[in-house]
């Protein structure tokens, strides 16, 4: 069942992913060599407490963090530790959420810590343009996999690869709701795009091959080969007149 959203609704969405943003720009404004992870969650922590909102993340389904933070390898849900502490030449996603009076909203983004090599930088720059792809097929009379068509095949033309097994969602009175959205797919098909939706999309591109595995913690996921993996999200909402992005 797709839970489409009013007008008031989607503002009360956005009021969240107004939150969402400020908190991933003050954690990419922190992140420099040296620099401890949970450093990142007590900030958003603090953050989201001083918005009166509530980190969506925390606690879902027994998650211990605010904020996923995930280093190189790996490709989402990774947790951030006082042991953890970013290097020269790491890549970092961060993913975030945040309910505020009963709406949630989500995004993402992948960090350079320091100077990183030419590969994480192309791998950091073809997903990030891969999302704003997709979003713009986000669009009424499209199609679902319109978006993860238009995700696919631009970061395979850069020469990466798309994860498969993890995909984007709905969101908005829940923090996941329907529809599933693969980062791959068939144009013009899959379920008709519609005024209301609201979609949190978001590529999640590995260097190497597609393949992943989560680790003994049942969280932290990290592609098979060892390959770099970068993470771009927005909560997107389709309107009449165009697509809107929330988390901005």
């Amino acid at each position: 069942m797709i839970e489409l959203k009013n007008n008031d609704e989607i503002r009360k969405i956005t009021e969240s992913g107004k939150m969402v943003a400020l908190v991933l720009k003050k954690l990419k404004e922190m992140a420099r060599p040296g620099l401890v992870s949970l450093d990142l969650d007590d900030m958003a922590r603090r953050m989201t407490k001083g918005f009166g909102a509530r980190p969506a993340f925390l606690g879902y389904r027994g998650y211990s963090a605010a904020v996923c933070v995930s280093i190189n390898s790996e490709v989402v849900h990774g947790f951030p530790t006082k042991k953890r502490i970013f290097k020269e030449g790491d890549i970092v996603s961060l993913d975030f959420g945040v309910e505020y009076g009963g709406y949630y909203a989500d995004a993402a983004l992948t960090v350079a810590i320091g100077k990183i090599s030419r590969t994480a930088k192309k791998l950091m720059e073809a997903t990030e343009a891969s999302l704003y792809k997709g979003i713009e097929k986000a669009v009424v009379g499209l199609r679902l996999y319109d978006i993860s068509a238009a995700v696919q095949k631009h970061a395979e033309s850069c020469g990466f690869s798309v994860v498969r097994d993890f995909v984007g969602h709905g969101v908005g009175r829940k923090l996941h709701e329907d529809p599933m959205i693969p980062n791959y797919g068939r144009a013009g098909t899959g379920l008709p795009l519609e005024n209301g939706m609201v979609l949190a999309i978001e590529p999640m591109i590995n260097e190497k091959g597609y393949e992943v595995k989560v680790l003994d913690d049942d969280w932290t996921v990290v592609s098979v080969d060892g390959g770099l993996s970068a993470h771009f999200e927005h909560t997107v909402a389709i309107t009449e007149s165009g697509p809107k992005i929330l988390t901005l």
